[in-house]
């Protein structure tokens, strides 16, 4: 009994086989991901509805900011991966800069949403369009979870540079947020821009 006791207490290792991070990031990002997909399920409808209007607003977008955005976000979650190595191999200055990467890319991520948005706008292509509607709501609130991401990613980068912390479970949350935040762009991206 007192060896199970030790055991639960040990800190986590990159050999011992756990569930990465922190059970309280997956309720939270399986809650995120349920609600996404409920929005996914309502523009599918209305998408089914109006698919020709659809079809035809959809022609407006431009798929290669799409295929680089999703390429930069993608490119993110390989760099936080690797931090998460990193820290869980004790190279805490390597996955600093790693997470910095994944941060910077994120970043460059919201800058090109940005100019498509404005360029979007300033077409006319506004939210009194149906697709439009879905199209402005899903990156912008995706575009909040891009943010809260890059805070997660601050508050990571703090953890490692603090001698007395460097909490593994606390990089690895981190990391499972911003997947989140990854996957979510996959699937928006396949639902507005590639779907015909």
């Amino acid at each position: 009994m007192t060896q199970s006791n030790s055991a639960v207490a040990e800190p986590r290792t990159g050999n011992a086989e756990h569930l990465p991070g922190d059970v309280h990031m997956w309720v939270m990002v399986l809650g995120d991901l349920i609600i996404f997909g409920g929005y996914f399920v309502v523009y599918m409808v209305y998408r089914t509805m109006n698919h020709e209007a659809f079809l035809a607003a959809q022609q407006h977008l431009d798929i290669n900011i799409g295929v680089v955005n999703t390429v930069v976000l993608l490119t993110s979650s390989w760099f936080v991966a690797r931090s998460v190595l990193s820290t869980r191999a004790g190279r805490y200055d390597q996955a600093v800069r790693l997470t910095y990467a994944g941060a910077a890319c994120g970043l460059l991520f919201m800058a090109l949403k940005g100019y498509e948005w404005a360029s979007k706008i300033s077409a006319g292509h506004t939210n009194s369009d149906l697709f439009y509607s879905f199209y402005y709501v899903f990156t912008g609130v995706h575009l909040l979870h891009v943010l809260i991401g890059l805070i997660v990613l601050g508050v990571v980068v703090r953890e490692l540079r603090n001698r007395s912390r460097r909490r593994t479970w606390l990089v690895e949350s981190g990391a499972i947020y911003w997947h989140m935040v990854d996957l979510l762009w996959v699937v928006i991206f396949g639902l507005l821009y590639v779907m015909r």
